[in-house]
Formats: structure tokens, sequence, C-alpha cells
């Protein structure tokens, strides 16, 4: 498909609209539909052999009907006119496997008039923080990867369940130049040149941990980060504003406060105009020595479960919303947050 450029200049333009068109179409539905209505919406637009991953303790399921009863269902009773508030939207070929996928950001939004697991209601509004990854193939949503900042929500619901800080946590925004919404496809080689700056980035950081290096150089994230660069990290971590502020507060700790770490790779990763995201199952593994998140070290590999958003800005990456299933994290090292503060929070 052809477009031409306010210069008239010809340019490619790959077509997403009929995935696009697929998954909106579903927002619509699911937002419209009553919380027992939720199976049957999504039993319409997924496929028979449909596969949904999210966070834990939702983990992974198969099929229409479980995919609703551990989240759909138990969120829209919890979230009374749940709202899906999207930062950003696009489509793209995952340069993994070459499965065409659509990806949305953002926040769900509604009345906290009921406990959600185990986290108390406040009968205030509420925000839960989410990155929905939904692969179509034959007119049909076939896999989905959604990641939600479980611990974030706690914290806007007024639960602590971690020790401060590095960063700052709030209800983050979407891109600066509120241009995420690519409803009208964007041309090919804007995306190109997004997921290749994306690329290189992840390979430089592969190459350092592969050197056994804990520390990182600021001319690495340089490289391919402008200076007045955000980062929205998890609750539980922060965000982080400009390259010196990000990397006292999130790589270092990162970097210094755990060992061993392994890169799998990604389920999906693809870029459309100046955005790209990738998820991984998992993406990482790494061992805590003690430091991360205030928490003490052990000697437990664990996983990470990882989503990162791009806004690519002229020639460098200009902000990076990132999800990491940080319960899960936690679970492997014998830490049951959502568990622990309903124990005591519930007595």
């Amino acid at each position: 498909m052809n477009t031409y450029s306010k210069n008239g200049q010809e340019e490619d333009t790959v077509g997403y609209q009929e995935e696009k068109k697929l998954v909106r179409n579903y927002y619509d539905a699911m937002e419209k539909a009553s919380p027992d209505e939720a199976e049957r919406v999504l039993a319409r637009f997924t496929s028979e052999d449909y596969n949904w991953k999210g966070v834990y303790p939702f983990r992974e399921q198969n099929g229409a009907g479980a995919a609703a009863e551990v989240f759909w269902t138990p969120l829209k009773k919890s979230l009374k006119h749940m709202q899906r508030r999207m930062d950003i939207f696009l489509g793209g070929e995952n340069e993994i496997d070459g499965d065409r996928w659509v990806m949305s950001m953002g926040q769900f939004m509604g009345l906290f008039d009921e406990d959600f697991l185990g986290i108390r209601h406040t009968r205030k509004m509420q925000h839960l923080r989410y990155a929905e990854f939904n692969c179509v193939q034959d007119g049909k949503i076939t896999k989905t990867g959604l990641f939600v900042d479980l611990i974030g929500f706690m914290m806007e619901a007024g639960v602590s369940p971690m020790p401060p800080q590095t960063g700052q946590f709030f209800v983050y925004p979407g891109p600066r130049d509120h241009n995420g919404l690519l409803f009208e496809d964007a041309p090919a080689e804007k995306g190109v040149k997004t997921l290749d700056l994306v690329n290189k980035m992840v390979d430089d950081l592969d190459e350092l941990n592969k050197s056994g290096s804990m520390g990182c150089p600021p001319e690495v994230l340089e490289k391919a980060w402008a200076e007045d660069m955000i980062w929205y990290g998890p609750g539980g971590i922060g965000a982080s504003y400009t390259i010196p502020r990000y990397q006292e507060q999130h790589q270092l700790p990162f970097r210094n406060n755990l060992k061993g770490k392994t890169f799998h790779g990604h389920v999906c990763r693809f870029a459309e105009g100046n955005f790209a995201c990738f998820f991984g199952w998992p993406n990482l593994t790494n061992t805590p020595i003690g430091g991360f998140l205030g928490m003490p070290g052990g000697e437990v590999p664990s996983d990470m479960q990882v989503v990162d958003v791009y806004y690519r800005k002229g020639d460098k990456l200009s902000e990076n919303w990132v999800f990491i299933d940080l319960p899960y994290w936690l679970k492997q090292q014998g830490l049951d947050v959502l568990k622990r503060t309903a124990d005591i929070t519930n007595r």
C-alpha cells in the first residue's frame, strides 16, 4: 500500500487495518459487557485454541472461558463502570515469527467497589496500568499477552506492600506529543527505524550482561537514549527522568544488586511509526544478591517477565513504559506479596 507524505514523496505503508479493527471492536464489546458476559465476548473474538498469558496470579490460560474466569470477570466485578483509556495503540509484524499483532497500552479505570485479589476496595476512582498484546490470525485473536501493574494498583488503593521506591510512582501519562494512537497505519520505514534503534539498544545491554559487568557507563545509554529520557517503571520501582537520574534510581540498583543475568529473548517484538514494543515469557533470569527493591538477597534464580513500550523522537528513544511482573519474581523467591498483604490487611 502506498501513501504520499506532505512533500509529495511516495511512502510505503504496511496495512494492519483489519487487525486493528478487530481488536478495537473486541475492546468496545468487552467494555460494554457485564462481568458475566466477559466469557461470551472473548469467545466471539478468539479462536478455539486461544492462549492467554498474564501476570501472577493469573499466569497462563487456555480458552476464552479460563481467561474470563481468572481475569476479566473478577476485574469487571471489582472495577465498576470500567473504561479502557488507551495512550498507545499500534500494529505490526512480529519480527520473531512473522505473525501480526496489535498492542494497546494505557489504564483501566473504574470505581473500585469490590475487593480485588484480596486488596480492599475504596469506593473511589482507581487505575490499573495495562499493556495488552493480541495476535490476530484468520480474523480471530489467537494469542494474548496482558500485563497489569498490580503493585501500582495496590499503592493507589492505599496499600504499601514494598519498601520505599527508588523512583516515583503515579498515574503515568502517555507520550508527551500525544501521538500514540496509531488507528491509521504509519509509513513502514518509520517503524523499521524505530525497531532498529530498539534492537541496537537491547544488543548493547545484552553484551554488557555477557561481559559480567555489574555497572553501565553512561555513554552506553547515550547511544540510544535522549538526555531527557523518561523511564516509567512498575509500582515498587517507580519512574525516573533524565539519564543520570534513571541510572541512579533504577539501572544501577538493577545491575549492581542482581547477578547471573541471562536474556532469553521475546515472544513478540514489533514497531509501527515512532513506537515499538515487546514482551517475553520470560525475558530474563537473574539472582538477587541484596538491595534490589529494598529486599534481601538469596541464591534463587528467578524469571522476569517484562513489557517494554518505546517512543522514538528523532534519532533517540525519548520515553519508555515498563511492566515487570514483580509479584511473580518475588513468588519464585518465597514471598507471595499479594497473599501477605491480604493476610495482614483483611484480618
